[in-house]
């Protein structure tokens, strides 16, 4: 049976004191420093997942690696190249084919290209199922909220890395009117220049996100940012805000403070079969990360190869995946905001306060 592997770690201080009641009374710092010092170990086994396609039934493990998101990114790449690498090598001793790194494994650093060297198996981002996923979760919400999306301009928080890069890219190339916004002005510009070979718009480019998100009723958040960043005064009436990013950009607090925008999240899929991850990480049973799913695609399809790595993601390979993930039966699980999914008539509550 062929298997996969895919990268699980903390996203806070939190998560690690949750698994180790020991350590609650440490200071977070402390907390992280002994945590980032662990092996990976195997979190779960997963079974179940099965084509509909051809019946194929595949196999893998959830790999834990006790490092925050703010570790990834702050520590030395040096030594966090080298944990994530050990990752691979325990995909390796488990028989897995591929792996796929998860959330700020695949942030920190050069996308993966590292991390790879030396080892065995096919390493993927999972960021070209991401993309496309997130971009037909935000066009289902659009169109629930009745918004026409064919003409609304379109605000990409984090258009410079790449998720939010290619997000920009295949929006031009579908006619649509795009926003570039990130931190870095050359990097906005650099993105900038790419898109307008592309778009028969004008592509604008800000750092500032609430002059870049002003006036915009469909906005991507898909930043490497730790903490929110995107607040809810900045957010227009009737907006459709699709958060990709994990840890979130956009704080739960705006269910209370902002009953008139829709917030959702991007990069949820339902996984054919009766998949068992053998844990809990947040989803009723059956759904999964579009990151996770495009290594357990790419498992069914035997495609076992370095199918989305660096910090560029092909515009190609996300409409290949996507073709493929609705091959073997993975579909965008409906609309959900907050771990939650929306009912038609929550939508429609929402639009009464526009």
């Amino acid at each position: 049976m062929d298997s996969f592997a895919f990268i699980i770690h903390a996203m806070d201080v939190q998560d690690i004191k949750d698994h180790k009641k020991m350590l609650r009374f440490l200071p977070n710092r402390s907390v992280e420093y002994l945590a980032s010092r662990i092996s990976p170990f195997v979190l779960s086994h997963v079974t179940g997942v099965r084509s509909q396609e051809n019946g194929k039934e595949i196999k893998g493990w959830f790999i834990g690696l006790p490092m925050t998101s703010r570790v990834l990114i702050e520590y030395p790449f040096s030594f966090v190249s080298k944990q994530i690498h050990k990752c691979g090598l325990l995909a390796e001793k488990l028989g897995a084919k591929i792996i796929g790194l998860g959330a700020f494994t695949s942030v920190a650093g050069d996308g993966g290209i590292t991390p790879k060297k030396g080892l065995k198996i096919a390493v993927t981002t999972g960021n070209s199922y991401t993309v496309a996923t997130a971009l037909e979760a935000t066009m289902m919400a659009a169109q629930k909220m009745s918004i026409d999306f064919r003409d609304e301009e379109y605000a990409i928080v984090g258009a410079t890395g790449s998720i939010g890069r290619a997000c920009a890219l295949i929006l031009a190339q579908e006619k649509k009117k795009v926003r570039i916004i990130g931190r870095d002005q050359e990097k906005v510009k650099n993105v900038q220049r790419e898109v307008e070979q592309f778009s028969s718009h004008p592509v604008r480019g800000f750092t500032d996100i609430e002059q870049g998100i002003k006036g915009c009723r469909i906005i991507l958040t898909v930043t490497s940012a730790i903490e929110t960043i995107v607040q809810s005064q900045w957010i227009e009436r009737g907006a459709v805000v699709c958060d990709v990013s994990r840890p979130r950009n956009v704080a739960k607090e705006i269910m209370q403070t902002r009953k008139d925008i829709l917030v959702i999240e991007g990069g949820i899929v339902d996984v054919p079969g009766k998949p068992d991850f053998g844990m809990n990480f947040g989803y009723p049973p059956g759904k999964a990360y579009a990151c996770m799913s495009e290594t357990m695609i790419l498992t069914l399809e035997g495609r076992f190869e370095d199918y989305t790595l660096g910090k560029e993601v092909q515009v190609d390979r996300v409409k290949e995946i996507n073709n493929l993930a609705l091959k073997h039966g993975f579909k965008v699980s409906g609309i959900r905001s907050f771990d939650k999914e929306l009912t038609d008539e929550e939508i429609e509550m929402i639009k009464k306060f526009i």
